[in-house]
């Protein structure tokens, strides 16, 4: 007879109070006393986030009577022995309006499962169930249920019974519940909901169309085999009979789980994912989900579709493909990999490419956000102190808890990270004259890890990237993973018919990878990222600019300029009106102290970066960026 199953309960009790009661029923408990503990980070979001802190109270009971907890730790308890079943209950404050934690109030609840589900120790590997309730009241009564978990008797999107195969499971998948917008598709056969809360004008049919394409184009990229994994396989595929060929395809070109959900949160303005194992929740401005009536997708929407992209993509790279420090989690501690830049950066770098190669974007519109990508990493100096391997090794304490030096400190193995993966895929294409790639390596991590369950060590990545190119590809590893200078793009995007321009920015709304006239003169710069609204309070301060120089620090308060007022909205525009190397005064507030400083201005720095298609390609190097992009229609 099979173990039974814990059983837990969540009701949104008091909405306007943002509190979620949730019970928990274990059967035949530990007989020294029952642990219990609440996960200190989510998966996805490499942070210790203590989500104990919102436990307002928890008490315990058995066959009607009180049973003494005690709290071992930070976020473990301890209940009493008994004999029978116990019963835990406790409130979770619910006010972290993201998609890492839990939220409630009276338009909707979200929550991750790490923020509210108690494991019990012992148990992890158990079957799980949980009883989703909706708040009382007549207000709540259209109210729905979003959720990748699977059903043991609720309704489509209705409160009930939900089960899950163990813990790990349970807390992979978020639940929304409320009066949201509903649309489905099916991506390959497999059925996709997407549930938007918040009110919004989107067009559903549009969204639903392209979602389906970005997901057709992911499922599908992990199923076939190209390049040299299409010559391993070769002799095999002769041998089958064309019925059986097309079976054997049916099959694979499946995703790895049978229905997914995307949980999107429309809001005035926000932006963010986090990835689960057949569900995403996002968040976005309702200003980036398409609206009837638009013919073109927005640079909004795009970022949106670019989003939804990068978190689909995570149901194969690192949810399943995954390093071998996080097989399995252990929620209750940091878990140390070097590998972040390999499944956030390579990940980066087709979020955007699976819009292009799935026909939403146009070589134009890609090559300008790879531009914007490679900016963002050229205007932090440190990229020059800090690898991206050890920048995922410090995600706990650094890129999660960033402060005003973070750009002179850091580098972000997203941006960089992305930039790696377009290096590496590129130095593959060229050491195997295009018949290897970076596409045949994530295949190659799926087949080899993925599929498997076994999780990749440390080399992994760079062991099959050496098996897919033929070639030792240390030298590049040591340069690109684990050195801290700039990447060698300029000189591989040359023989694939595309041109980089860096050149000096046009001003604040300038993230490069547009076309500009290249004979414009130099601005003058302060060096310091300035307050965007109110006044003039400088929130980061340059390495080696003209502030820092000066003496200027982040959190100073900038009141005039030579004399003369200035706000957040004007500074930036009164030091463009100088020339370099002028000297200028300016006053400031530090804390309550007025100083004066006298700042030698600096002219705007090469930083921006424009990618090109090179108008003198030849048939050969259009050839090649064919190969790499895909051949693409205009949109």
């Amino acid at each position: 007879m099979p173990p039974q199953a814990v059983r837990y309960r969540i009701l949104p009790k008091h909405p306007g109070a943002h509190l979620f009661e949730v019970t928990c029923v274990i059967r035949a408990p530990d007989p020294a006393g029952q642990k219990l503990r609440l996960p200190a980070w989510i998966p996805g979001s490499y942070m210790i986030r203590e989500f104990a802190r919102h436990i307002v109270q928890l008490k315990a009971q058995s066959g009607g009577h009180a049973v003494v907890t005690q709290k071992l730790d930070k976020n473990t308890w301890q209940c009493a022995p008994v004999r029978g079943t116990l019963t835990v209950i406790y409130e979770v404050y619910a006010w972290d309006l993201s998609v890492r934690a839990a939220h409630l109030d009276g338009t909707h609840g979200f929550f991750n499962g790490t923020s509210v589900f108690l494991a019990v120790l012992g148990r992890e590997d158990r079957a799980h169930e949980v009883e989703i309730l909706p708040p009382e009241g007549e207000m709540y009564r259209d109210w729905q249920v979003a959720t990748a978990l699977k059903s043991a008797g609720a309704e489509p999107c209705g409160f009930g019974l939900y089960r899950a195969d163990n813990y790990d499971e349970l807390v992979d998948h978020p639940v929304e519940m409320g009066t949201f917008t509903l649309a489905q598709f099916e991506a390959c056969g497999v059925p996709h909901d997407i549930a938007i809360t918040g009110r919004h004008r989107c067009d559903l049919e549009r969204l639903s169309a392209d979602l389906k394409t970005v997901c057709e184009h992911h499922i599908k990229f992990f199923s076939e085999h190209s390049g040299r994994a299409a010559a391993a396989r070769k002799s095999e595929t002769q041998r089958e009979g064309h019925a059986s060929k097309a079976r054997r395809r049916e099959a694979e070109v499946r995703p790895p789980m049978d229905r997914y959900v995307f949980l999107v949160m429309a809001v005035g303005d926000g932006y963010g994912g986090l990835e689960h194992r057949a569900s995403t929740a996002l968040v976005c401005s309702r200003d980036d989900l398409p609206r009837k009536g638009e013919t073109e997708r927005s640079d909004k929407y795009r970022t949106f579709l670019g989003l939804a992209s990068h978190e689909y993509f995570h149901t194969w790279n690192v949810k399943r493909i995954k390093p071998a420090a996080f097989s399995p989690y252990d929620l209750t501690r940091e878990n140390y990999t070097q590998l972040l830049w390999a499944f956030e950066g390579i990940t980066s770098y087709y979020d955007d490419l699976a819009l292009l190669r799935a026909g939403l974007i146009t070589v134009e519109q890609y090559l300008s956000l790879l531009g914007e990508t490679a900016t963002r990493v050229l205007r932090g100096s440190g990229r020059h102190k800090q690898s991206i391997a050890e920048s995922s090794f410090d995600a706990w304490i650094k890129y999660y808890r960033q402060d005003e030096n973070a750009p002179n400190a850091i580098v972000n193995y997203y941006a960089k990270g992305c930039l790696a993966a377009l290096t590496l895929d590129l130095t593959i294409r060229s050491k195997t004259a295009d018949k290897g790639s970076l596409d045949d390596v994530m295949r190659a991590l799926w087949v080899r890890y993925g599929k498997q369950n076994i999780g990749v060590p440390e080399n992994g990545v760079e062991q099959v990237a050496a098996e897919v190119a033929g070639a030792d590809l240390k030298a590049f590893f040591d340069s690109a993973v684990h050195g801290t200078g700039d990447l060698p793009l300029g000189k591989l995007l040359t023989d694939f018919g595309v041109e980089q321009v860096l050149r000096a920015s046009e001003g604040p709304s300038d993230k490069g990878g547009k076309a500009v006239k290249k004979d414009l003169p130099a601005r003058a710069v302060l060096g310091a990222r300035i307050a965007e609204n109110g006044d003039a309070r400088l929130t980061q301060v340059y390495d080696g600019g003209a502030a820092q120089i000066a003496g200027l620090s982040a959190g100073d308060l900038v009141l005039a300029l030579d004399g003369i007022k200035v706000t957040g909205a004007n500074l930036e525009a009164k030091v463009a009106t100088y020339v370099p190397g002028a000297k200028v005064k300016m006053h400031a507030f530090r804390r309550d102290e007025l100083m004066e400083f006298e700042v030698v201005l600096q002219a705007t720095p090469r930083d921006t970066c424009d990618l090109l298609l090179r108008k003198d390609a030849g048939a050969l190097e259009r050839g090649r960026r064919e190969a790499w992009l895909g051949r693409i229609s205009a949109v």
